[in-house]
């Protein structure tokens, strides 16, 4: 991975020379173990914040559409930034989705994609290590040695701690790119697609409510899952909206489940499954489940994948006459 972090700050930087870009959105070292941050390079001498590893979770396409808006207050004639981003496959899906909702201009983006084999998971890192704080950790191709705040040490293969996302992952490259760097990944999903779901599937209606129930009644309410989502660019969250008031700001359970099944239904048919909701969420709570449960039966009841082109039409946002209407007539 140093050789392709070495080639992406190497492209970057020519990028910024030339002016084919004004700013690259990119991952740099973060403060705390497992963690990488957002970095907004702007100049060729900044390229060496950049880096790439098996802890760039993030999904920078969460941070295009503030970057093509216009600045409050601004007058006279404006003129977007062209804007550079490094996308694995499950983000470059989330930019694809982004274009074709009108949130960012293809014309002023530059997209160097980089083929992924998975991203770590840091609660299953916590989970190996049996604590929940982390003091330290290094991370090789195949291994991540970690040292725990209660100072337990363990060495763990990345296998064993992968995001479920990256188990399942059926597109592994960038779906749209400009340049494409690094090698295509070789390694084929760890376990079937869905397979989360099915299991779920397979459990009565008591046993599911029993799940979410004790899934959600950790929720915080401090929407991190909201913000650290591609998708969820709204300028007013239903959540905040006082007229109508949709719900009230609080962990009551009532309160939380009306919040994560309302942003779940935003999510039918435009959650590309990267993760990113899991991996920001502080109380580790699953809602790839509930996000997977919404787009598996958008696949089966329009045959339509999220985001794989420019050219397809999203399955919310077009209509076939042999669409299937049964889930309306008969419930």
């Amino acid at each position: 991975m140093k050789q392709v972090e070495e080639t992406l700050r190497q492209e970057v930087a020519k990028l910024l020379e030339d002016g084919t870009i004004d700013v690259f959105v990119g991952h740099e070292a973060a403060s705390l173990p497992l963690k990488t941050s957002p970095c907004f390079v702007r100049s060729p001498k900044e390229v060496d914040r950049l880096v790439w590893n098996r802890i760039c979770t993030s999904n920078l396409a969460t941070y295009l559409p503030q970057l093509f808006k216009r600045p409050v207050g601004l007058k006279g004639e404006w003129t977007p930034p062209k804007v550079g981003v490094v996308a694995k496959g499950c983000d470059s899906r989330s930019i694809v989705g982004l274009i074709k909702e009108k949130q960012i201009p293809r014309d002023r983006l530059f997209i160097i994609g980089i083929g992924c084999e998975g991203m770590i998971d840091r609660h299953s890192v916590g989970r190996a290590l049996g604590v929940v704080g982390l003091a330290d950790a290094k991370v090789d191709d195949k291994s991540v040695q970690v040292i725990g705040t209660d100072g337990r040490e363990k060495r763990i293969d990345i296998a064993d701690v992968l995001a479920a996302s990256c188990r399942e992952c059926q597109h592994r490259e960038a779906v749209l790119s400009n340049l494409t760097i690094g090698e295509t990944p070789s390694s084929a999903p760890e376990v079937s697609h869905y397979a989360n779901v099915a299991e779920f599937e397979s459990k009565s209606p008591q046993e599911r409510w029993e799940h979410w129930v004790g899934e959600l009644s950790r929720c915080i309410r401090c929407y991190a899952c909201r913000q650290a989502c591609p998708n969820c660019y709204c300028e007013e969250c239903f959540a905040e909206e006082t007229a109508p008031k949709w719900l009230g700001v609080t962990t009551d359970l009532s309160d939380v489940f009306v919040f994560h099944l309302g942003r779940a239904f935003h999510q039918a048919g435009r959650c590309v499954d990267c993760g990113a909701c899991v991996a920001a969420c502080p109380q580790g709570i699953d809602l790839r489940l509930l996000n997977q449960k919404i787009n598996k039966d958008v696949e089966e009841l329009f045959e339509a994948q999220v985001s794989l082109s420019l050219e397809e039409a999203e399955a919310l946002s077009s209509f076939r006459m042999e669409d299937d209407q049964s889930f309306m007539t008969e419930p």
